[in-house]
């Protein structure tokens, strides 16, 4: 397609609480060679972000040509994205790349008990989540330092596509992991629709049972401050809360190059962000959880 976006990500906390990593594999515009110079604007692309506990986020980007690509047929399982030294499959991933004088280098694997599909749309798009509660190990490289562990980290796998960005979107993941590998998570989404609506859906998933909620209040969402609060009414539960903040002074902004060519939309993420979350347990009594290791907070845009 001409016009098309179709990214597959993860987002990992490291275990020993030293910071998180955040790695895109994005495919944009495959029916055209690129739309400009700009790394951003090129038809494949790996992307690699190092959030650190104490330091400002950074981020390379490496741009590829539809020539370097290696894409498994359409419905193919396993999955495979090959571009480079670059490749995403099922359950693991790997990378290389050297910009700016920095190398970054990674082998994951990653598994889980858990996926979800946050939305489908037809031709709006999609929002899935393969790997929800992943856990991941393997090594990260960047330069001299080198991140390894059993488990490693944290974190989801994700993978979403649509015809352009939406006018505006909060998305929000937060991992609670436990011993026993029955870890709770919580994802939730809200963005634009045509003719003024919006859609809003938050899963959680807990002690290994899957709750849905359709209806979300939300109090307050910030993209300057990367702050989003809401609530989430349940049959099964009195309500649920939540509360997700990014570090002041650490969040990632970047431009995205939009699909049609016509510009960028500034995109907020801080993938080491706290979050807070209360709901009425199985148990009859309220259960409260925190993290700030295990959150990742992403806007664009704003509600009109």
């Amino acid at each position: 397609m001409r016009r098309r976006y179709e990214v597959w990500f993860l987002r990992l906390g490291l275990a020993d609480g030293s910071g998180a990593w955040w790695f895109r594999y994005l495919l944009m515009n495959p029916g055209r060679e690129g739309l400009g110079s700009d790394k951003r604007q090129q038809p494949v692309q790996i992307w690699a972000t190092w959030f650190p506990r104490q330091g400002k986020p950074q981020t390379w980007i490496q741009g590829f040509s539809l020539r370097e690509l290696q894409l498994g047929p359409r419905g193919a399982s396993p999955l495979l994205f090959e571009a480079g030294e670059n490749r995403i499959t099922e359950n693991e991933c790997c990378g290389r790349l050297e910009l700016d004088g920095h190398r970054i280098c990674w082998d994951l694997q990653y598994r889980s008990t858990h996926h979800v599909e946050l939305s489908s749309k037809g031709w709006i798009g999609f929002s899935r989540t393969p790997h929800s509660d992943a856990i991941f190990s393997g090594e990260i490289n960047l330069d001299n330092q080198t991140f390894r562990g059993e488990p490693l980290g944290y974190g989801m796998q994700g993978h979403n596509c649509g015809y352009r960005h939406r006018k505006f979107w909060t998305w929000a993941h937060l991992h609670f992991p436990v011993k026993d590998d029955k870890s709770s998570t919580l994802e939730a989404l809200a963005y634009d629709m045509p003719l003024g609506m919006v859609f809003r859906r938050a899963v959680l998933w807990n002690e290994g049972r899957q709750y849905v909620f359709r209806q979300m209040t939300e109090f307050d969402r910030d993209p300057n401050r990367l702050i989003w609060s809401f609530c989430c009414p349940n049959p099964k539960f009195k309500a649920m809360r939540v509360e997700v903040r990014g570090r002041e002074g650490f969040i990632l902004r970047l431009p995205y190059f939009k699909t049609d060519g016509s510009g960028q939309s500034e995109v907020a993420n801080d993938s080491l962000a706290t979050a807070r979350m209360t709901w009425l347990g199985s148990r009859g009594y309220t259960e409260e959880v925190t993290t700030d290791t295990g959150a990742v907070l992403e806007m664009a845009g704003g509600y009109t």
